[in-house]
């Protein structure tokens, strides 16, 4: 197992946000793009009353869609055909790309302990996982988008933290090659809420199965460990619907507590559980505060960012 704690630590607390992108409640749903009236005012708050508290924000560089379900139901019930059309409208191209928001970035930066990641590069996919960005594209076809959402970050002046949470946890090998080919250095692809904590415990649950729960573990698109062409692979352990007594298991297990969010809530009727409204600002704000409590300094407050560089400087 991988010797990951700072010395004098006894677990660690990261704190991640998916689908970050200039939306605003005027659009299709806000996710961002209200800044300190929207989703992110929550963060700004939760940032405000915790100090030692970090984040990674999981941004689409150029968002293009509006359902994550299909709304073309007549087509969607055509095996094969669906496959090859976009069963839901989806926005043009340019539309939510970073570098034409230039107040949302300047709001992204102004945001403290607070560092930006990779969460694809449309956040879209023809047939029936919309969701699901990547899915039968080869190394080639990834790296082409890859390259193509570090560049929107570069011209929109974002600083970006070397790592990526493929929208729908999907990790083909193919997108793992091709993360390291364009200097990724770190991937969350997995969620499990389920499994029983244990300091041997696998995931079974979204995306990857089968990598550490609790711990960062260095893993190859093929999950097989490699030293020289390697991804640092995170695990979200813990969402709204979890009950505290995860959390201090997880830290007891000398374990990264991996909270999960969506800065979207609801959109076109789907609801997500762990979307970041006031109810969830405030379940956080009271677990956040019962850690600090009871674990003081021996808690690590990190962030995937900040883990990668301890581990790789």
């Amino acid at each position: 197992m991988l010797n990951w704690l700072p010395e004098g630590k006894r677990g660690a607390v990261c704190f991640t946000i998916d689908d970050v992108f200039p939306g605003k409640s005027t659009d299709a749903y806000e996710a961002g793009g209200d800044m300190e009236r929207g989703a992110l005012g929550h963060l700004a708050w939760l940032l405000d009353r915790h100090p030692k508290l970090r984040v990674t924000l999981f941004t689409t560089p150029d968002w293009r869609e509006i359902s994550p379900v299909p709304t073309r139901k007549w087509l969607a019930r055509v095996p094969v055909v669906r496959d090859h059309f976009y069963l839901a409208p989806i926005l043009p191209e340019g539309t939510m790309r970073l570098d034409r928001h230039p107040h949302f970035i300047r709001y992204l930066k102004s945001l403290p302990r607070t560092e930006t990641a990779l969460h694809g590069l449309h956040h879209v996919h023809k047939g029936p996982r919309i969701p699901v960005e990547f899915q039968e594209q080869d190394a080639d076809q990834c790296r082409a988008m890859l390259e193509k959402a570090v560049g929107i970050f570069r011209q929109a002046g974002v600083p970006m933290s070397l790592g990526m949470n493929p929208p729908g946890w999907n990790l083909p090998q193919s997108l793992g090659q091709a993360m390291m080919d364009v200097g990724l250095r770190y991937v969350a692809s997995a969620r499990d809420i389920n499994t029983p904590v244990s300091p041997t415990a696998r995931t079974a649950m979204s995306g990857v199965r089968g990598v550490s729960l609790i711990h960062p573990e260095f893993i190859y698109p093929d999950f097989v460990v490699n030293e020289k062409r390697r991804l640092l692979h995170f695990t979200s352990n813990f969402q709204a619907t979890s009950d505290d007594a995860r959390a201090h298991a997880v830290i007891t297990a000398g374990g990264l507590l991996g909270i999960k969010a969506h800065i979207v809530k609801q959109a076109m009727g789907h609801v997500s559980l762990d979307g970041l409204d006031e109810s969830y600002r405030d379940r956080l704000h009271h677990l956040f505060t019962d850690l600090e409590n009871r674990y003081g300094d021996s808690l690590w407050w990190t962030s995937m960012g900040d883990m990668h560089r301890h581990l790789e400087p």
